[in-house]
């Protein structure tokens, strides 16, 4: 790894398996590390997944030892055949692999330790190259590998995110310092589409420092607000600057920030009024009081939600009447009523109507 900030860095996660490009398993473990490397002031510039082919492995390995500072990979460290990622790792860098006695000791341990003779196949995961340590997991039989090379730091950790989530924490990530802070700020929107946003937003879309991205989601669209620099303050001062001149131009439509639900949003505004909510469904089969429910502290302002497939207007409103609730949000669309009263963006969009 070069000299230097650890803010020069230029990062690279490279996830092996051949399970997760079938989509049998989910890559959890780039989305963690991205979002811990970001924490870090580390900039992720590319993510890679390969199966497990060895020629394609070394591949991978050697374009990215090419072009990144920090190279974390995952997976493929296991005993078996197709676990080849210290063998790609040996070939791009041109070294060979030894066994290591004292890690094939602890090995032998390990297994000991359950009351079971170590397979002579696990003899690989002792395995390391000159330029590579092992890092520990006492939670497995995979060590992992810290290697240094001409510059450049790979960090070979195992596929399993319990195992993974230890070795970072307590092997890898101490050791890279804290050179700057990064910050974001998301603001959630509804009522308009993702383009619309943008337009809305014109020049600060383009803007360096802070960036400001939109993305479509599934409630609404986010609008992503980030900086990175030495000063922490100063650093929040220009995403609170940006904010509020976002908030200016599509401020009607952010209905709210960062770890803001839905449901907890509607939870906060029923609580600030003293009422309690009753969900009366058809159409969405129990979506929204699910979604209501999931929230810390919904039974303070939930009064319980009923399904009534293919009901009316009349038929929802009058099966919810016994919950009891101050305020019921239907199924139907709404009708043009006075005593229609939105709570959020979110309970007024269609085909949803709030009753009092």
């Amino acid at each position: 790894m070069t000299a230097g900030k650890v803010t020069d860095l230029r990062a690279e996660l490279l996830s092996i398996g051949t399970e997760l490009l079938l989509g049998q398993i989910v890559d959890t473990n780039s989305a963690y590390l991205a979002g811990r490397l970001a924490g870090l002031g580390i900039d992720l510039l590319h993510m890679t997944t390969v199966g497990d082919n060895l020629g394609r492995a070394t591949e991978a390995i050697d374009r990215a030892l090419g072009r990144s500072d920090l190279i974390v990979c995952t997976g493929g460290l296991g005993p078996t055949e197709d676990d080849l990622t210290r063998e790609a790792i040996a070939a791009a860098l041109g070294e060979t692999p030894a066994v290591e006695p004292a890690l094939e000791a602890e090995l032998r341990a390990w297994f000991a330790g359950r009351g079971a003779p170590m397979p002579e196949r696990n003899r690989k995961q002792a395995w390391l190259i000159p330029s590579a340590r092992a890092l520990s997991n006492p939670l497995g039989t995979a060590p992992g590998w810290d290697v240094r090379h001409n510059g450049r730091r790979l960090i070979a950790m195992p596929g399993v995110p319990r195992e993974m989530t230890r070795m970072w924490e307590t092997e890898v990530e101490p050791t890279l310092g804290r050179a700057s802070v990064l910050r974001s700020r998301t603001l959630k929107v509804l009522g308009l589409g993702e383009s619309s946003v943008e337009e809305a937003l014109n020049e600060l879309v383009k803007s360096t420092a802070p960036t400001v991205a939109t993305y479509a989601k599934n409630d609404g669209v986010h609008v992503r607000v980030t900086d990175k620099g030495e000063d922490a303050a100063a650093v929040q001062v220009r995403i609170d600057a940006m904010e509020r001149t976002i908030r200016d131009r599509i401020g009607e439509h952010v209905w709210g920030a960062d770890e803001d639900t839905l449901g907890s949003v509607v939870g906060r505004a029923l609580v600030a009024r003293g009422w309690r909510l009753a969900v009366a469904e058809s159409l969405t089969g129990g979506e929204v009081a699910r979604a209501l429910t999931e929230v810390d502290g919904a039974s303070r302002w939930l009064a319980g939600g009923i399904v009534l497939p293919g009901a009316d207007e009349a038929a929802l409103l009058a099966g919810a009447e016994p919950l009891g609730a101050e305020v019921t949000c239907h199924g139907a669309r709404p009708r043009a009523s006075s005593s229609s009263r939105p709570l959020t963006a979110a309970a007024a969009a269609r085909p949803f109507a709030i009753e009092r």
